[in-house]
């Protein structure tokens, strides 16, 4: 009755940020549920090797297509590119991102316009771009991938914040224009999670004490998030919209001097 709960043959799925860490691993995870994914980052020579490794390990169709989620002609090439070779996009986990740390007082309109525009703007662009055909179809899955910055924040991490805090709010909205389409919408937010971003920005310091403050007293690994994603995106997470998974090792269960 139960079996193909996470069965995801006959979907389409799009996953952005696809070339390495959490994103590559969420587009494998889906392409190993029976999905034709669609990889879509600006590194097109990463994107053909994680592609190559994929392609005759699953059953479905592997494609990528380089996108520069900066520029907003890029975006709309993507979308032309996903639709013209696939028809639709059933899933869309917008998982592309930026970091560039610095604290109010340092804060550039620079910056904070192009992380805006990547980690915010660009993914509303996509959804709102793909989601007609989800509608039309009666079935669709959105699932934004946030962090656990967007409820606690930490030094020099204002945008990136604001940023994440705002993909929950639209999610949120959204959830409540395309539940009666029969379209759910959700949020992953991971804790720390061995990608390179963190492990460029912190020091050896930082890092240990993230490890220690999680419950599970580890980093996440990228496949971590992979069956969170599975949920949200197959019929296993059909009554599940408007909601934030956070993946972080219990990291937020913790008080203050504990």
């Amino acid at each position: 009755m139960y079996e193909k709960l996470f069965n995801l043959e006959g979907r389409t799925a799009l996953v952005t940020g696809a070339s390495r860490g959490i994103g590559r691993a969420i587009a494998r995870g889906l392409a190993e549920a029976g999905a034709d994914v669609v990889l879509a980052a600006r590194n097109e020579k990463d994107l053909e090797l994680v592609v190559d490794d994929m392609r005759g390990t699953v059953s479905g169709r592997v494609e990528f297509y380089r996108v520069d989620m900066s520029d907003r002609a890029s975006v709309d090439e993507l979308v032309k590119a996903g639709l013209r070779d696939f028809g639709k996009v059933d899933i869309l986990v917008n998982n592309a991102g930026v970091n560039y740390p610095q604290t109010l007082l340092e804060t550039t309109d620079s910056n904070w316009d192009a992380m805006i525009e990547i980690n915010l703007t660009s993914q509303m662009r996509l959804t709102r771009a793909f989601v007609p055909s989800m509608v039309a179809n009666g079935w669709g899955r959105v699932v934004y991938v946030s962090s656990i910055l967007a409820f606690a924040s930490n030094h020099a991490r204002g945008i990136y914040s604001a940023t994440k805090a705002g993909l929950v709010g639209m999610m949120r909205a959204q959830t409540l224009e395309l539940g009666p389409a029969g379209v759910t919408v959700n949020c992953l937010a991971p804790g720390p999670v061995l990608t390179d971003m963190p492990m460029s920005l912190l020091s050896d310091e930082e890092k240990k004490k993230f490890s220690d403050r999680t419950a599970l007293k580890r980093w996440g690994e990228v496949g971590d998030m992979v069956g969170p994603v599975l949920m949200l995106a197959s019929d296993a997470g059909a009554f599940v919209s408007g909601e934030v998974i956070i993946a972080d090792g219990g990291l937020l269960c913790r008080t203050f001097g504990d």
